[in-house]
């Protein structure tokens, strides 16, 4: 069954901030006074159009407090900059980072905005050099930014592609070496992940332009890598089982339904086994 809400707030998500944070998490606030495990991530880590994300389910399952640090269309740069999760993430005794897309990150080509990454601020001048038939003035968005200079020209393009692939994989160092317990990689998409070759046409899948390769030279940085692909029955389910207001179900046929969730949140359970 949908579940489908008339007014515009079809799901309490209780929205909460930590310590000197100015974004907005997944509530309800959680205490952090006892052990706990950190989620981090993005809107599938949030939670968006699910009553219980998998982290919820993982604290259900195991008693282990589960804190959800997920931030709707984040990008590593969220967490790298923000004052306080770093700091929280790093004190708990274990931490699952969702793998997030390589284009909301701020690079050598352009800025993106510090709490909503998805957002485009700003080309740089490199970039205003390589594409200067491009009028920078009409995006707002990174995909859309992305899409356009894809199009325009694909050889020039690979010049950002490989930039983003390269930032990625050093920032997620970064942020798996500033945690103190055991980290969790977890990949959660409809698709495996891709080799190191973009679609003829377009941008390709979320979590965008992250290949296997760019996991493997993370993998040493982390306890476990945790592949996570929701099952034919899971994609089958559509909405099912989501809540969202009428107008959101385009969007909500975008993000993993309650059973994919489910069957996150055992392979985490899983992988946590493996390390107490």
């Amino acid at each position: 069954m949908t579940y489908v809400a008339m007014g515009p707030g079809a799901l309490d998500y209780q929205p909460c901030r930590y310590g000197t944070s100015k974004l907005l998490f997944r509530g309800p606030k959680r205490a952090l006074d006892e052990p706990y495990i950190a989620f981090i991530g993005g809107t599938e880590t949030y939670g968006r159009f699910i009553a219980k994300p998998f982290a919820t389910l993982v604290e259900e399952e195991t008693g282990q407090r589960c804190v959800n640090f997920g931030c709707l269309n984040a990008g590593i740069d969220v967490f790298a900059r923000d004052p306080y999760v770093p700091v929280a993430a790093a004190e708990a005794v274990m931490t699952v980072i969702q793998v997030m897309g390589a284009q909301n990150m701020s690079n050598r080509f352009y800025s993106v905005h510090p709490r909503r990454n998805d957002r485009f601020l700003a080309p740089s001048d490199l970039l205003k050099t390589i594409f200067r038939e491009i009028d920078f003035s009409e995006f707002h968005f990174n995909k859309h930014l992305l899409t356009t200079l894809r199009k325009a020209s694909p050889d020039r393009f690979d010049a950002i592609y490989n930039e983003l692939q390269s930032a990625w994989v050093t920032r997620m160092r970064l942020l798996a070496e500033q945690m103190n317990g055991k980290v969790i990689l977890l990949w959660f998409a409809d698709h495996h992940p891709a080799e190191d070759i973009l679609p003829l046409n377009g941008l390709g899948d979320d979590p965008l332009f992250v290949t296997r390769s760019m996991i493997a030279q993370v993998a040493p940085y982390v306890s476990q890598v945790v592949e996570v692909v929701p099952s034919a029955a899971a994609r089958g389910d559509g909405t099912e089982g989501m809540v969202f207001a009428p107008l959101e179900a385009l969007i909500a046929q975008e993000y993993p339904g309650p059973r994919a969730h489910q069957e996150a949140a055992a392979a985490v359970i899983q992988a946590i086994s493996k390390m107490t």
